[in-house]
């Protein structure tokens, strides 16, 4: 009997080289191997970061690290067709406030990190909670951990000393945030670890009061159908973190940004924040009395030059001190007319 019968696959391979696997695939985290492979197979496209990160479970950051590893190892060529869909400082993401804080922290590299051995790792397993952190671990990433998934909870562990329940929750809070990549997991501990945290409530704590502000950010825009974006978040973590203000002055910078632009604009709304800041500002009187500041000398240029609204002049004014009752205020000024002119040609 004779059969005549095609195959329903298309020959359709990724080829990869000898090369390769002789003198690169060795040396190379098996991280950074799988986002090569995924680039051999979309060789030619048009991908970006993200498009590659989604499709391994991994971080933005984590594909990031990679493409550097293999362009500085001669592997890949500048011209690889990649959208660099963030920028160098940017980081990892996740669903709510911890992750806006985490994004902006980049984990030690590999290389870094303290080695563990089999036979060091099995030391380790004569410790309780070591191994009762590893048995909850697996059961929340529902498998069994490699040699280097072991390698990574146990210098969380003995390495920056991380309590057993604070890595637990960090496992239990990535893997039900969707991510269940032991670089992500790795990742948010580092982050965690930074920022001093050493109980689950450290943790919780951080992320309530951080969702809460963006929160009450995405509702001052009229944003409330969704959660920030990565570089939404990116600004808010600045605005209360780095700039330190309360939740009343940042909300006012957000009504003060729809005034002026008629769109919410977290970008124009850091314009204010920072000139708020430089001018050391932090109570709502102390940005009315520079409003009143601000309104001062603009009537006395329009009083000096006889023209409404020559704003430039009055502004350009050097040594002269408003009459009001601030004088020990620094003399800053935000000039809003320049920020609506520079966000409505940001548009076109």
């Amino acid at each position: 009997m004779t059969l005549n019968i095609k195959s329903s696959f298309k020959i359709n391979v990724t080829v990869i080289t000898n090369e390769f696997i002789d003198e690169y695939m060795a040396a190379a985290n098996g991280e950074y191997i799988k986002e090569y492979l995924y680039l051999m197979r979309h060789e030619g496209e048009e991908i970006t970061v993200s498009m590659i990160a989604d499709a391994l479970n991994h971080t933005e950051a984590d594909v990031a690290r990679a493409l550097s590893y293999w362009k500085n190892a001669g592997v890949l060529k500048e011209d690889v067709p990649i959208k660099q869909t963030i920028s160098p400082a940017a980081s990892e993401t996740a669903c709510s406030g911890i992750i806006a804080a985490e994004e902006q922290v980049r984990p030690a590299p590999s290389g870094r990190r303290m080695v563990y051995s089999p036979e060091k790792i099995s030391g380790l397993a004569g410790d309780e909670d070591f191994s009762q952190l590893l048995y909850i671990a697996q059961k929340y990433m529902n498998k069994v951990f490699t040699q280097r998934e072991c390698e990574v909870f146990a210098y969380l562990y003995d390495g920056l000393h991380m309590p057993a329940e604070l890595l637990e929750y960090v496992v239990e809070y990535c893997v039900q945030g969707g991510h269940s990549s032991i670089r992500y997991i790795e990742t948010v501990a580092i982050s965690w670890h930074e920022k001093g945290f050493r109980t689950v409530e450290d943790a919780k704590s951080f992320a309530l009061t951080f969702t809460k502000d963006s929160f009450a950010v995405m509702k001052a825009f009229g944003l409330n159908d969704r959660k920030p974006g990565d570089l939404e978040k990116d600004f808010i973590d600045r605005w209360f973190r780095a700039y330190g203000f309360a939740r009343e002055l940042v909300v006012e910078a957000c009504n003060r940004t729809l005034a002026a632009t008629h769109a919410p604009s977290f970008q124009y709304a850091d314009k204010i924040l920072e000139g708020w800041k430089k001018a050391g500002v932090r109570s709502m009187e102390e940005i009315k009395k520079l409003d009143e500041q601000y309104a001062d000398r603009m009537r006395s240029g329009e009083h000096k030059t006889g023209k409404s609204g020559d704003n430039k002049q009055a502004q350009g004014t050097k040594g002269r001190k408003g009459q009001n009752q601030f004088q020990n205020f620094p003399q800053r000024e935000i000039d809003y007319d320049a920020l609506v002119l520079k966000q409505l040609s940001e548009r076109q």
